[in-house]
């Protein structure tokens, strides 16, 4: 599967023992105090080896949202993935990094006129749609569409609950098929979202019965329906929920449900679990204050409960740390290269706002203005969303995408010299991964991810 990264990105491959951290370090030294995110490709690599082993029949849309870094695009793009779009700018990026339009969902239920005019224009079928207007606009404007149900499921199991907005309720969905024939549209299958977050497996078995039974209406009423979008959902971490255990509830329910020789395509959207881990932000301490605590043994300086330190960062809720409203569950946890005692502390962004707090009653070490701090776990919901609110342009992040190559690694160089750097992904051969059809797999295949050599170093 050939894909290439862009020209315009960072990338230094990491030998002979060298760490994400040390590349941060240098980059700490090398850099003024603007934040910069460092990115850990082979965490989306590992991330996308997983995927296919656990749920061999589910090809990953990436939810492009969650963290549109054209490099992350471009690797999963090598890798074979394909892509949930949920506006025109989304789909414009995809397409100028190569994706083919038929690699493409449009997941968005409530989309503007002029956007579906655009996705028409480039070939970009499948879309969702939970309500009448949804229908109307696109016979009026992409009569072609290949329409996939978005429908509303339990998600009461989820940490960010999204069948508020979007999902037709399985009690309109027969009417909204019916509408569909009328306007001689072509509906191929079903999508569901269970929630950002979801912490209960169960959830899915029961969204895939639902979805069953919305196929088996549609069915009757002519529709050829070959498509389940099982949605996204799913954490970039173990902390939430585990992966392994999601995945063995799903391919069950799929079994029971969709069977393979019943010929249906199974798609997902996971975001965050492909891009969550991999990035670590580091962040500038700008201005520092200490408050003193009424506590009857102020003496006590040992422990150090007599005095909270707020520190002043130049990122907040309003650049890359939204999460802090938006997934108040996702701990945030701030950590320093050396250590000391420890402080109760608040830390603020940089704007002029109140809300602009981005943790309280944080235990750290007492910092210095010009000390960095780094957030790991980073990757998702933090670029794609940040504001220069405050006309703080300081949010034009340095990228260092790293891949690292480790002794049991699964990627190697194929090139050196002059040529463009070539790394080459081997498949491991008790595992079976996508080719270019969902149905058809091959062994021991490579995935070759081509690099231009002045964009790429060893380190």
């Amino acid at each position: 599967m050939p894909g290439s990264l862009p020209v315009n990105q960072n990338i230094e491959i990491l030998e002979n023992g060298k760490t994400v951290r040390d590349v941060i370090d240098s980059k700490i030294k090398e850099l003024d105090s603007a934040p910069f995110f460092v990115a850990n490709l082979d965490c989306v690599l590992k991330a996308h080896l997983r995927w296919t082993k656990n749920l061999p029949r589910v090809k990953p849309f990436y939810a492009v949202k969650c963290n549109d870094t054209p490099t992350v695009v471009s690797m999963l793009s090598a890798l074979g993935t394909g892509f949930d779009c949920a506006s025109k700018g989304e789909i414009q990026l995809a397409l100028s990094l190569g994706v083919t339009p038929d690699k493409i969902i449009y997941a968005n239920p409530t989309k503007p006129s002029y956007h579906i005019k655009y996705a028409a224009s480039q070939g970009v079928d499948t879309m969702t749609f939970d309500n009448e207007e949804e229908l109307l606009k696109i016979s009026s404007f992409h009569a072609q569409a290949k329409l996939v149900l978005r429908i509303a499921v339990d998600h009461s199991k989820s940490l960010k609950k999204l069948n508020l907005k979007f999902g037709a309720t399985l009690s309109s969905a027969g009417k909204l098929l019916e509408r569909a024939a009328q306007l001689g549209l072509q509906v191929i299958g079903v999508s569901f979202h269970v929630g950002c977050l979801c912490t209960d497996s169960l959830t899915f078995k029961r969204a895939i019965a639902d979805s069953r039974h919305v196929f088996d209406m549609a069915k009757s009423l002519g529709f050829k329906m070959s498509l389940l979008d099982i949605g996204g959902g799913f954490s970039g971490t173990d902390c939430f929920v585990n992966f392994d255990e999601f995945s063995e509830v799903i391919n069950e329910s799929l079994d029971e449900f969709f069977p393979s020789e019943s010929g249906v395509r199974i798609i997902a959207e996971p975001g965050r679990y492909f891009v969550e881990s991999a990035f670590t932000l580091a962040v500038n301490v700008i201005a520092k204050r200490t408050v003193m605590n009424e506590t009857e043994d102020c003496d006590n300086t040992e422990s150090g409960p007599d005095r909270t330190m707020e520190y002043y960062i130049n990122d907040g809720v309003f650049g890359s740390l939204s999460s802090v409203l938006n997934f108040p569950e996702v701990k945030i946890e701030p950590y320093l290269h050396r250590v000391k005692r420890d402080y109760k502390s608040v830390i603020w962004g940089p704007t002029c706002d109140s809300l602009d707090k981005v943790l309280e009653n944080y235990w750290i070490p007492e910092l210095r203005v010009g000390d960095w701090l780094l957030m790991d776990n980073a990757g998702a919901y933090t670029l794609s969303i940040c504001s220069d609110f405050n006309n703080l342009k300081e949010h034009s992040f340095t990228f260092q995408h790293l891949l690292t190559l480790t002794t049991d690694s699964c990627v190697h160089t194929t090139s050196t010299g002059p040529d463009p750097l070539k790394l080459c992904v081997d498949q491991p051969a008790n595992e079976r991964f996508y080719a270019h059809n969902v149905k058809n797999y091959e062994n021991n295949a490579k995935y070759n991810i081509n690099i231009g050599l002045c964009d790429c170093k060893r380190v």
